[in-house]
């Protein structure tokens, strides 16, 4: 049986996010999701979508390797 490992993956969501002083309010208006949605990234508690991440390195101008690191 050939089981995939889950490999777990550090963001600097949260701390990117305070560099520009927005809430995580700001941050899920400007990637069109909900603040709970941007907690939880940031928390660790959920891996976003291949589109998601694009868009959370474009919004930070920052290549999504940089931002989510496994």
């Amino acid at each position: 049986m050939h089981r995939e490992l889950e490999v777990p993956v550090k963001n600097s969501v949260r701390e990117l996010r305070a560099q520009l002083d927005w809430t995580q309010a700001d941050l899920a208006d400007r990637l069109g999701v909900s603040r709970q949605t941007v907690n939880a990234i940031e928390t660790e508690k959920y891996d976003p979508s291949l589109p998601l991440a694009l868009k959370i390195g474009k919004t930070f101008r920052k290549p999504v390797e940089e931002i989510f690191k496994a």
